[in-house]
């Protein structure tokens, strides 16, 4: 799902990283890119400050409705405008009725900050260009008011505002919603992920490429909390859904299970183009996924994350399967991307605080894998809101993702810590929560570092204080009994062996991690000593 053929017109004050997000708007939509200023710049063949100190602001302004008449007359086009453009009423309203305009603002502190007093910006070259910035805001606030959409930036990296314009464009208007558009293999699709984004799933089933009945499936916990307000919504999207439940735990994450779905969706009479709606946590997604990509050679499929691990890892990849009991972890699985993940983030209000915390445990991952300002955030006071905390995380797996959708290189490296904490679980007959186990493991992981020579004890301590800040642990409870002996021979059953070694995923510093798949034994055991064991 993406924003129709519309333009998307970026506009507001200068400085408030119109071009910066709208390339990055465009990147993510795969449209073509028009910088206004910088299209004028190329045609008269001089800068805007030439422009305007050889022909005068009036000749600029001139150019700018000419350019905006010709823009109006496309489709599809991610447009950033000058400052002034939407000053001009006619300008205003040509863009507003072709487009989704969108106003974004900076104060003036920040403006200042960001444009500085390089003499780029002619409207700047004023003895006192702070004064100048309040007076012109002043002035056009009128203007720039009249733009329904609007976004403040401050605080926000390019990225983040660039999500948030795409929601705004797909018309998610209420709330502070992000959408992440992702390209897989041969099947596009966005996640959307704000408070209150149930409300948004009628209108969104709309455009989607599915039949009237479905399947929504949930677990016997969550069935009795959020189900009644989601089949609602299916039912106000014009679709006629059956509820499908499933026993609650990792331990029920098996092919007995999958073969209870395919009952209950045969009594449902599903067909080709009926959908799959899992509505749960990592355990109710990836057991659904298997289910809907098997049955019936494969139904669409659509993810809603209950818990915050699901949110930001389990249910964006395309990654589906179950567990063989006594074996392994997601031995048996599928690639099965979904039409639609709608992350809403009033449903994590039922989460119980233990499982809220694990999953955090993927949020510092993630931070430490490629967002090292996620990981300052969280070290700090932490992000501004929820619904940006899990947007930061959940974009350093989309570009794994995409960038190896197949998991055949990069992609193992959101497996750092799993190599531990995948044992862990197992031993443990899945006591040990996902999230736990994995906050152990980037501990082991990051102890291993240190013996490998691939980072330093104070990486090592950072990550360790962190997990242990959030209230994660760090160390094997001390009810656990089987030895490093054992855990050792657990992690043979992992999946992401190669050529019969195992490989694990190192920090080498926040924001940098790198594959070693010639570990001594000796090493690992020790690393395994160091939290517990």
């Amino acid at each position: 799902m993406t924003p129709d053929s519309r333009n998307i017109v970026l506009t507001g004050f200068m400085g408030t990283g119109k071009s910066s997000v709208g390339r990055y708007v465009a990147a993510r939509l795969r449209r073509p890119f028009v910088d206004m200023d910088a299209l004028i710049e190329e045609r008269q063949g001089q800068t805007v400050a030439a422009i305007f100190a050889v022909e005068g602001e009036t000749t600029f302004r001139r150019y700018e409705s000419d350019m905006v008449h010709e823009l109006t007359a496309q489709t599809g086009l991610v447009i950033a405008t000058g400052g002034g453009a939407l000053v001009n009423p006619a300008n205003r309203e040509a863009l507003l009725a072709t487009g989704a305009v969108i106003c974004l603002q900076a104060d003036a502190d920040e403006v200042l900050r960001r444009v500085g007093s390089n003499g780029t910006r002619p409207l700047l070259n004023v003895e006192n260009p702070r004064q100048h910035i309040e007076h012109l805001l002043t002035q056009r606030a009128p203007a720039y008011g009249a733009i329904p959409l609007q976004l403040d930036t401050l605080g926000l990296s390019v990225a983040a505002v660039g999500e948030r314009v795409i929601a705004l464009a797909l018309g998610l208007v209420e709330g502070e919603c992000f959408a992440l558009p992702v390209h897989a293999p041969g099947a596009d699709y966005t996640i959307i992920i704000g408070e209150g984004a149930l409300t948004h799933l009628p209108r969104m089933l709309a455009d989607l490429p599915i039949g009237a009945t479905a399947a929504l499936v949930t677990n016997d916990t969550l069935a009795p909390l959020h189900s009644a307000a989601v089949m609602q919504a299916l039912r106000a999207g014009g679709l006629a859904p059956r509820l499908c439940t499933m026993p609650d735990g990792e331990s029920f994450k098996t092919l007995d299970t999958v073969r209870d779905l395919y009952a209950q969706f045969a009594q449902a009479e599903l067909e080709r183009q009926s959908a799959v709606i899992a509505l749960g946590g990592g355990v109710v997604g990836d057991t659904a996924g298997f289910a809907a990509a098997t049955y019936l050679r494969g139904l669409p499929f659509i993810q809603m994350p209950t818990t915050l691990l699901s949110m930001v890892d389990a249910s964006v990849g395309g990654k589906v399967g179950v567990d063989l009991p006594g074996v392994g972890k997601n031995l048996v699985g599928a690639f099965k991307q979904p039409l639609l993940v709608l992350a809403d983030t009033a449903l994590l209000a039922t989460l119980p605080p233990a499982e809220f915390r694990a999953g955090l445990a993927e949020v510092v991952k993630h931070g430490i894998l490629a967002a090292p300002a996620l990981f300052v955030d969280l070290e700090g006071v932490g992000p501004r809101s929820l619904p940006h905390l899990i947007a930061e995380a959940v974009r350093v797996k989309v570009n794994v993702v995409e960038a190896d959708p197949f998991e055949q290189h990069v992609r193992a490296h959101l497996n750092l810590g799993h190599t531990f904490a995948h044992a862990l679980e197992l031993v443990s007959d899945f006591s040990i929560r996902h999230g736990d186990a994995v906050a152990i493991g980037l501990a082991a992981a990051a102890h291993l570092g240190v013996a490998l020579g691939a980072c330093d004890d104070a990486l090592r301590d950072r990550i360790v204080h962190l997990l242990a800040r959030l209230g994660l642990p760090v160390r094997i409870p001390a009810s656990f009994t089987a030895s490093a002996q054992q855990l050792l021979v657990a992690m043979g059953s992992d999946k992401k062996k190669k050529e019969g070694r195992l490989r694990f995923i190192i920090p080498r510093r926040i924001g940098q991690v790198e594959i070693f798949d010639h570990v001594p034994p000796a090493l690992v055991l020790a690393a395994w000593r160091e939290v517990g064991v």
